[in-house]
């Protein structure tokens, strides 16, 4: 894990996913504290609530932390100047490609980029770009996903760009025998999202937590596309009502599409605002049948609420462990 530590300025090179509503200002805070490194979920923040936040941070923690944008925010490049403004070390951008400008206004200020590669030929048109470091996310994560899984992707990208950038495995990792496997491989470190949503810092509501708790790698599911002409990027989450909502909520914005009241950028835009909407109702408002339940299927790996520090202790013994017997 040294290259990734020592990108990353951290003790432990394992990100902790940017989960909307999950990941702010106490669990990035006590992820970073704890060792690792903690990521702000920006999502549909504004600036002016992402600069509140990036300082409240700031008052918690004097270890390294980053900040995950959205490509298709509107608002992107003012998002950028916040950052920069205050010093953040390492952005990521999440959602797409990185848009015209975006690299270079991330790196002016000394900025490292991370992005998400979710194919060998966009991992290596994304290190053409510049980008300083990628992650490798699988489909098994939760939130918003790809097609393919972890363990694929991670032998076609590894082999190919580890010795060029520092890469980072994510999707469906709960113990740290998943962990020493893709660092065997060339990782130089890994993202977990799902394992710290039932941290004790986390500050989702007890009901979201009990349904992690309860859960198993099944009940993690991803959402349906209905309409062909509306790409909507798949979800994993927990089954419930929600994802009927879900289905119910493309159809409106299919309809929409068709009598040419939005355009499709609008419509993407509203399918953004349906999910962080759902999933504000599941974390915070504790509604987890209505609400979003976003998980990876590392869930079931997920059997107790417990501090960071000692979830985090937990995954380095027990890669430590699994290296040392393979060493043996």
């Amino acid at each position: 894990m040294a290259r990734g530590s020592a990108f990353l300025g951290s003790e432990v090179a394992i990100l902790c996913g940017a989960m909307s509503w999950v990941s702010e200002r106490n669990l990035v805070a006590a992820v970073s504290n704890a060792g690792g490194f903690g990521l702000i979920a920006c999502g549909a923040m504004t600036p002016e609530l992402l600069d509140r936040e990036i300082a409240a941070t700031k008052a918690l923690t004097d270890k390294p932390f980053g900040v995950n944008l959205i490509t298709m925010h509107p608002a992107l490049f003012d998002l950028i100047e916040v950052c920069n403004r205050h010093g953040v070390g390492h952005v990521v951008l999440a959602g797409g490609l990185p848009p015209t400008g975006s690299i270079d206004a991330i790196k002016a200020n000394g900025a490292k980029l991370i992005c998400f590669a979710p194919a060998l030929s966009l991992a290596k048109k994304l290190i053409r770009s510049g980008v300083d470091a990628l992650v490798v996310e699988g489909m098994e994560a939760g939130g918003h996903i790809g097609p393919v899984s972890t363990s694929v992707l991670a032998q076609e990208i590894l082999p190919e760009v580890a010795d060029k950038v520092p890469v980072f495995v994510a999707g469906g990792i709960g113990r740290g025998e998943g962990i020493a496997a893709y660092l065997d491989m060339g990782a130089a470190g890994v993202q977990l999202g799902t394992r710290f949503v039932c941290a004790t810092e986390s500050i989702a509501h007890a009901n979201f937590k009990k349904a992690f708790l309860r859960a198993s790698a099944r009940d993690a599911v991803a959402s349906v596309q209905i309409d062909p002409r509306l790409p909507v990027i798949p979800v994993r989450a927990l089954k419930n009502a929600g994802g009927d909502l879900f289905t119910a909520k493309q159809r409106e914005v299919a309809q929409l599409l068709d009598s040419g009241q939005v355009e499709m950028a609008e419509a993407q835009l509203q399918i953004e605002h349906y999910w962080a909407g759902a999933l504000r109702r599941a974390v915070i408002d504790g509604d987890v049948e209505h609400g979003s339940l976003m998980a990876g299927q590392s869930v079931g790996m997920v059997t107790k609420e417990e501090p960071v520090a000692e979830i985090i202790a937990l995954l380095m013994t027990e890669a430590a462990a699994a290296l040392e017997q393979r060493a043996a």
